[in-house]
């Protein structure tokens, strides 16, 4: 399953926000290190595709997707040198397969902010800092064990390894994040193995007011509010987790009034969960049947046994072809049979590339 690790500076609204993603109860204290343990929930990912299909299929069961979201409790200014509970907290962000990181950006005399004041910028520095400085360490290390053998023998791939190690080394001594750095598709490959703090990927949710979120909104041409603060190039979300923690105690009706006074399709929440996709280059196939209707994620690019690898090891091994509607299709026609009878089911071999929507029949041998 999919681990999306919450970090930030203390009371930014890290746990606000995963009590609000997971409904689950959480200790919000208005202190730093109120989250002494991470806090660890599973997230159904949003799919309305799923309960059209088990409609149509007379479904017994209804299995959406999931994402784990980990509430790491929260760094401070030298966690790379222990201060805080530094190490430990370092150390719970390795296991996870992306980082959301949350940015304070609104006043409250009520919540103090470890700084003093607020300054998302200066927030989001300190933190890509303790992470690089965390980082840079493993990479001298490895850095130095690569070099010691091209002592004693230079090849290729040692030489590649160096030269992107290299560039990872004088990125982190400026304490940017070596998922900024360019490197050939060779170099990449030689170093796949090495597992950085800075090197996953980072989607930065900006927390921001009620009446900023509002406004924001409402001027706004895409789904949602924009960011007060530029970010550069990196994937940022403004979120006030306030509004949603409201949101997901609304009744369904209620929910939908509110968006569409305020013009959005989804709630932020859903936002991020579809941006946390992104940024891992994910997609979503489906099956259906009368026993059950099921969601299963895949990595966009994977070829049809190994996305019947992901319901069971054996299919992968056993495949013999996938019977293909796309989700479109599926509904137009009424159904699989449908489908076939319009000549909209496709049958597709070990070289078909999954499309995301994609509602499959995997043929296998046993």
């Amino acid at each position: 399953m999919l681990r999306v690790g919450i970090v930030g500076l203390p009371n930014v609204g890290k746990s606000t926000l995963f009590k609000t993603l997971t409904k689950k109860q959480v200790d919000c204290a208005n202190f730093p290190f109120c989250t002494i343990e991470p806090n660890v929930g599973v997230v159904e990912v949003p799919d309305e595709r799923i309960g059209v299909l088990a409609q149509m299929s007379k479904s017994e069961k209804l299995i959406p997707t999931a994402i784990e979201f980990v509430d790491i409790a929260g760094l401070v200014k030298g966690a790379h040198k222990g201060e805080g509970l530094g190490n430990k907290f370092l150390a719970n962000i390795r296991e996870v397969d992306m980082i959301v990181h949350v940015v304070r950006a609104f006043e409250d005399t009520n919540v103090h902010h470890v700084e003093g004041n607020i300054d998302p910028a200066r927030d989001v520095e300190t933190i890509e800092i303790e992470l690089a400085m965390a980082d840079i360490g493993s990479v001298e290390k490895r850095l130095d064990t690569v070099r010691g053998k091209m002592k004693a023998g230079k090849t290729k791939e040692l030489e590649l390894e160096e030269s992107a190690l290299a560039k990872w080394f004088a990125a982190l001594e400026q304490g940017k994040m070596v998922n900024s750095v360019e490197l050939a598709d060779d170099e990449r490959a030689a170093v796949r193995e090495v597992s950085l703090l800075t090197n996953k990927p980072i989607l930065y949710v900006v927390n921001v007011d009620e009446e900023f979120f509002k406004a924001a909104s409402a001027a706004s041409d895409s789904n949602g509010a924009k960011a007060p603060v530029n970010f550069g190039d990196r994937l940022v979300l403004a979120l006030s987790i306030k509004v949603e923690s409201e949101i997901v105690e609304m009744s369904p009706e209620d929910q939908t009034v509110f968006f569409e006074e305020l013009g959005l399709k989804q709630s932020g929440l859903d936002r991020l969960i579809a941006k946390c996709y992104e940024l891992l280059n994910l997609i979503t196939f489906l099956t259906t049947g009368e026993q059950e209707t099921r969601a299963w994620t895949i990595t966009r690019g994977t070829k049809a046994p190994q996305a019947a690898g992901v319901i069971h090891t054996d299919f992968e091994k056993g495949f013999i072809r996938a019977e293909v509607i796309s989700y479109p299709d599926f509904v137009a026609c009424g159904g699989e049979a449908g489908a076939r009878d319009q000549g909209k089911l496709r049958v597709e071999g070990k070289d078909y590339t999954m499309q995301d929507g994609d509602v499959c029949h995997f043929r296998v041998s046993t």
